[in-house]
């Protein structure tokens, strides 16, 4: 990073940076880690003379504790995608309006989280419903370990609430489907023949101003071989629309390969319960009473507003261990 011409292409050198920011992450806690052990034996030493320091060595020891966990479920973030930043995609199910709008809850709950921990939020793709909420929306969550904390919420999301939309006030069930790819880098190779791909242009809509609805400079692109489907309208130019949906789709190709891997890899893989796109993990309830439980591992909050709020890490914890424990 410190060459002369380190900066001369911008996109190289942001790789580089989110790589120094991944390896940051595990090993200045490492550091400091180090340096507490080295405290607390200097610690214990005093407290064998004055035991009035014995409730310092307990806070100190359990400082240490809470923050040698957090490593720990950092390393198991060692998938060969886990350090990469992900783009989710966020699309309304059953349930009509009331999933329209539940789509947008967990735009909402997702954009949060990322901002909590530091990371930076783009907008790719957002089809707004006619009436509230969404239709889909697609985001880059960019930073360190973030497609590896993220790519568990690949499913089906449940909401049991009163339907505000509703003027008999009945309780309505809706769906939500996420989906979450690696961002990968172009540096990377992903064998696409273009002759798969086919290239739709359409007119943008939503937020933008005149000129997105006046343009075709939306792009979707189909991927028949597998059937993946991506799209990309947020930028005014046809241009940074297709290059952008090109990434796209170059993550839910690497993702479907990392998913191959693991099976092939499993031992067990076939007497376990695939987690993929179509399923449900996680109920959230705003009636009869509040609280949101994952289905796969059982972790369970009793506060709905403070989960939309964003306060999922919980959530992606438990899972990370529940992996461990499973595979």
């Amino acid at each position: 990073m410190g060459a002369p011409d380190f900066w001369d292409n911008q996109e190289t050198a942001q790789e580089v940076v989110g790589q120094l920011k991944s390896l940051k992450s595990v090993c200045a806690p490492m550091t400091e880690l180090l340096g507490k052990q080295e405290d607390l034996s200097a610690l214990i030493e005093m407290a064998d003379e004055d035991e009035s320091i014995e409730s310092d060595v307990r806070s100190e020891l359990e400082s240490i504790e809470k923050e040698l966990d957090s490593l720990e479920l950092k390393a198991l973030l060692n998938g060969p995608n886990d350090a990469n930043s992900a783009i989710m995609t966020i699309h309304a199910r059953d349930g009509g309006t009331d999933a329209n709008d539940w789509a947008e809850m967990l735009l909402r709950m997702y954009s949060n989280w990322a901002q909590a921990n530091e990371y930076s939020i783009e907008l790719l793709d957002r089809n707004d419903n006619d009436e509230a909420g969404i239709n889909s929306a697609s985001i880059a969550i960019r930073g360190a370990m973030a497609y590896g904390y993220l790519k568990g919420e690949t499913g089906l999301h449940r909401l049991v609430r009163i339907s505000p939309f509703n003027s008999e006030g009945k309780r309505q069930t809706s769906f939500a489907a996420v989906d979450v790819t690696p961002e990968i880098s172009d540096s990377i190779e992903i064998d696409i023949d273009e002759k798969d791909v086919r290239t739709d242009t359409y007119r943008a809509s939503g937020a933008g101003g005149q000129h997105v609805n006046k343009t075709d400079s939306a792009i979707r692109l189909t991927h028949e071989p597998t059937g993946v489907v991506v799209q990309c309208q947020t930028q005014r130019s046809q241009h940074k629309n297709r290059a952008q949906a090109w990434k796209m789709l170059r993550a839910q190709l690497a993702r479907l390969e990392e998913e191959k891997r693991e099976s092939e890899n499993s031992a067990n893989y076939q007497s376990k319960a695939r987690v993929g796109f179509g399923s449900q993990i996680r109920n959230y309830f705003l009636h009869p009473d509040q609280r949101v439980k994952d289905v796969r591992t059982g972790h369970y909050v009793g506060d709905f507003q403070r989960v939309l709020d964003g306060d999922i890490q919980g959530f992606l914890d438990a899972l990370l261990n529940w992996r461990a424990k499973e595979g």
